[in-house]
């Protein structure tokens, strides 16, 4: 497994408090970047700027990205740019919140 792989596998076991889903799942991690000297750079986003966990996630997704073994390093970069959006999510997360537009309808007439 790829320091980089190992990243995402922890950040797997973050939450939104306010979400039974995981960051990486809700589509809040948009990038995990990893150089040659284990330094990792995480591009992040929040479901809303003024969203409750806006003081505490990052710095979470930063304390958990340093716990795996070889990285030497953590910058996150928080960006609303683009703006999260249901889109983001996997379908594993559209499923367990319930969101009902997992399948398009366009693919159930089809």
């Amino acid at each position: 497994m790829s320091l980089q792989d190992s990243i995402v596998a922890a950040l797997r076991g973050v939450y939104d408090p306010e979400m039974p889903v995981n960051i990486y799942e809700l589509g809040l991690i948009y990038g995990v970047d990893v150089d040659e000297r284990g330094s990792a750079r995480i591009r992040m986003t929040l479901t809303a700027p003024n969203c409750p966990v806006a003081g505490t996630l990052p710095a979470e997704v930063e304390r958990v990205a340093r716990a795996v073994a070889g990285v030497t390093d953590v910058k996150i970069d928080l960006t609303f740019d683009p703006p999260w959006s249901k889109e983001r999510m996997s379908e594993a997360a559209k499923l367990a919140l319930g969101i009902d537009d997992l399948i398009p309808i366009a693919r159930l007439r089809g």
